[in-house]
């Protein structure tokens, strides 16, 4: 069984680590704050976090991601985590080995940077992808961690991907 009474790191990553990671990373320490130590990265990072990122965890969940920032995966090489969550195609394909054999799930999303149209319509994109991405957060605070094993966890934890 695995103990649940340390927190899980987790590492989300993508490919520009702009919006969707940004936006898991944050909403995972909302979500579940003794559960999960989120950090995330990004294979090819933009530099800088969407605004539309910052305004959507804000206005929509409260929020404050004043401090994030635009990282590579590898600033964490060499670090242990117990999940590795990739939250974009691109990012799954180029996804390195990790130490420690983390539980690799992949949880995409559409990349909500791409979406077009007015402000608010570019809005609803971003907020629509965070409501998701909470969704599947809230899903895997809710394993019965106690009682899985490895094997069953790594099973559930995959399929929060399909949800």
């Amino acid at each position: 069984m695995i103990p649940s009474e340390k927190p899980f790191r987790m590492l989300f990553l993508c490919t520009g680590n702009s919006a969707r990671s940004i936006l898991a990373e944050y909403l995972a320490r909302q979500v579940a704050p003794h559960r999960m130590i989120s950090c995330s990265a990004g294979s090819d990072p933009k530099g800088v976090v969407h605004p539309m990122t910052i305004r959507v965890l804000k206005e929509v969940f409260q929020i404050d991601a004043g401090d994030a920032r635009s990282k590579s995966w590898d600033e964490f090489q060499g670090q242990d985590f117990d999940f590795v969550v990739t939250v974009c195609d691109h990012a799954r394909e180029t996804c390195p080995l990790w130490p420690g054999q983390p539980i690799v799930c992949h949880w995409g999303s559409l990349d909500p940077a791409a979406a077009e149209g007015t402000e608010e319509e570019i809005f609803a994109s971003f907020r629509n992808v965070a409501f998701e991405i909470r969704r599947r957060l809230e899903l895997f605070a809710s394993l019965p961690f106690d009682k899985l094993d490895r094997l069953r966890l790594e099973s559930m934890a995959k399929a929060i991907g399909d949800q």
